[in-house]
């Protein structure tokens, strides 16, 4: 029997995207009740979701053309993390 079953390969991966969602999540908060980018929990928050919605935000803003108020980029930050790992969830129950 392997070591990496593909039921704790699947639970490791969906521990991995609730934290992506929960930070997300935890970083729309913060820009509703103004905590600080700067400090040390902003500072961790940002360096975990901008990896994320950085090129959302530039496709939503460059290539669709969308300049307005609110930024859409977390919610689409979380459809796109659905998508990939209801894929990858696939793909590692036919590779293993």
């Amino acid at each position: 029997m392997s070591l990496f079953t593909a039921y704790n390969i699947v639970t490791a991966l969906e521990y991995l995207f609730r934290f992506w969602y929960f930070m997300i999540l935890v970083r729309i908060v913060m820009s509703w009740i103004n905590i600080s980018p700067y400090s040390k929990f902003g500072q961790f928050v940002y360096s975990v979701t901008e990896p994320i919605l950085a090129p959302i935000r530039d496709l939503i803003y460059n290539v669709l053309g969308y300049k307005g108020f609110l930024d859409f980029s977390p919610m689409a930050a979380i459809i796109l993390l659905q998508i990939v790992f209801s894929m990858v969830v696939r793909l590692v129950y036919m590779l293993l």
